[in-house]
């Protein structure tokens, strides 16, 4: 098992100072600290920033927003990078640390919480150590992985040992829950040229028997690291062989494919499939080809708070999009301050 796609930090955005400027940088979705909630109601996934929906100062519920009712719900984090201490992010702990305290604030428990990988930065057992302790105060009745490549660098030997239990080749399994099928796929463990990520026959043989049994009624979730769409394949930010997989999933009639790696939120919607980037508790990257290379982003540490952002989602029912707003954090207070 090769590793793929490790990032050469010296080639990345942080090198050249900010990378792009602070109104590039704007565009991008809010990163760090936020996770993602997702309610399921109907057999409907919908997305919802916490920061949107929790007030970070009382714990409390935000003026004029109201938590929707649901069959459940779970919380996606991704990209932790425990490990990492370049100047993006010095404390990549207390911005994990801040996202638990938001999901420990919600009015109610998510049923389970699901990390999308790099929860390392070089796979070092400390690193995973540092992550689990962490996670321990996470009210939730369990938390789910797959990896991303920079857990892979030791060819996914300490991950799998911890995480690996009772999951098929390099880590891939599913689960179900509340009548919704969720898989976990494993696109960092294949070398491809050109740093796409990739499923490999033995997976998609995999998945294509897991699927079989089910109803084209029975809502699926997908979640992985690397995108299933093709967000920007000069970098890498796509898999390779995702067609295959999507062809398995034309038949059902919801299907939400949720991914990190990117450390900012995209979304995209085709046909009967959601896709959704998550953003990072760790640093922001920047956004598709507006940088050099992609990489950790440096944030002058004064106009941090300024780059933290809250996500409205808007729902448009007769097409089934989601239209996603990002405000940055202290403009967003000063809103609820004046309400």
């Amino acid at each position: 098992m090769k590793n793929h796609f490790h990032h050469n930090d010296d080639h990345s955005a942080e090198e050249g100072g900010d990378g792009i400027d602070r109104r590039g940088f704007l565009e991008c979705m809010a990163w760090a600290g936020t996770g993602v909630l997702w309610m399921m109601s109907g057999g409907i996934l919908k997305s919802y920033g916490m920061s949107q929906m929790i007030d970070k100062t009382t714990g409390g519920l935000k003026k004029g927003l109201i938590v929707p009712k649901s069959d459940f719900s779970f919380v996606q984090i991704s990209d932790s990078h425990i490990g990492f201490t370049k100047a993006a992010n010095p404390d990549v702990v207390g911005t994990l640390q801040a996202t638990i305290a938001k999901i420990n604030a919600m009015p109610s428990a998510p049923s389970f919480v699901l990390h999308t990988g790099d929860l390392s930065h070089l796979a070092q057992a400390d690193e995973f150590d540092t992550l689990e302790q962490s996670l321990k105060s996470v009210k939730t009745e369990k938390i789910f992985y797959v990896p991303g490549e920079h857990d892979m660098t030791d060819n996914g030997k300490l991950y799998l040992e911890r995480y690996g239990k009772g999951t098929k080749g390099d880590g891939w399994y599913s689960f179900d829950s509340n009548g919704v099928h969720f898989v976990g796929l494993v696109n960092v463990t294949n070398h491809v040229d050109g740093g796409l990520g990739y499923l490999g026959p033995e997976q998609l043989k995999w998945l294509e028997g897991d699927l079989k049994g089910l109803t084209s009624s029975t809502p699926i979730v997908i979640f992985a690291h690397i995108p299933m769409w093709a967000i920007y394949p000069q970098w890498g930010w796509g898999t390779e062989d995702s067609a295959q997989a999507l062809a398995l999933l034309k038949r059902f009639g919801s299907v939400s494919v949720l991914n990190g790696h990117i450390h900012q939120t995209i979304q995209k919607v085709e046909g009967n499939i959601t896709f959704h980037t998550a953003n990072s508790t760790a640093f922001p990257q920047p956004a598709p080809g507006s940088a050099p290379a992609p990489g950790p982003m440096k944030v002058p540490a004064e106009k941090l708070r300024t780059l933290l952002g809250l996500t409205s989602v808007n729902y448009v029912e007769h097409n089934h999009t989601l239209a996603i707003t990002d405000i940055p954090l202290i403009e967003a207070d000063k809103a609820v301050e004046q309400k």
